[in-house]
């Protein structure tokens, strides 16, 4: 079980050779046979909601026992629809392609040992990535969309920030 976490973790962690930029990666493929491997096992999914506007990504605190991995018949990586999908005991079939995360024990923040399939990409630019409605996006935001509308250059907006900026600093 070590070297099959050990190898796990390499693949997680991306590679940068030729053959990883094939459709579907040898990481996945790997990330396949160790979900078969888990098959009959309770997992936690961090599932993607696609709708008409958002794609949101769905965290659940709730168990489902891993049925089967299955081929999927359709393939499609333009639509995100990966060579295979997950049959829980629910009674749904998820495709691959709409799953982030597989993970076993824990449904949020897993160690690397108990993931059992991770799509990278989808996980760090939805999950992981720096949220930005904070105040300092907000602000941001709104002073480019003030300097537009008052005409002015996107070079005096970033003047006046930096300025800003200063103050703020020399006011501590």
């Amino acid at each position: 079980m070590a070297e099959q976490t050990a190898e796990h973790d390499r693949e997680l962690g991306g590679a940068d050779s030729e053959k990883e930029r094939l459709w579907p990666s040898l990481a996945y493929s790997r990330q396949v046979e160790v979900l078969e491997d888990a098959v009959g096992k309770r997992i936690y999914i961090v599932e993607l909601r696609p709708d008409d506007i958002n794609l949101g990504i769905h965290l659940s605190d709730t168990a489902y026992e891993l049925l089967a991995v299955l081929e999927f018949p359709r393939p499609d990586p333009g639509a995100g629809l990966a060579p295979h999908f997950i049959l829980l005991d629910d009674g749904r079939g998820i495709n691959l392609g709409r799953i982030a995360r597989v993970s076993v024990d824990t449904p949020f923040n897993p160690p690397r040992e108990q993931v059992l399939y991770e799509d990278r990409f989808l996980m760090d630019r939805l999950l992981r990535r720096e949220r930005q409605l904070s105040h300092r996006f907000t602000a941001e935001r709104s002073r480019q969309l003030l300097a537009r509308i008052l005409g002015k250059a996107q070079e005096e907006a970033e003047v006046g920030r930096c300025l800003e900026e200063r103050s703020r600093r020399l006011e501590k």
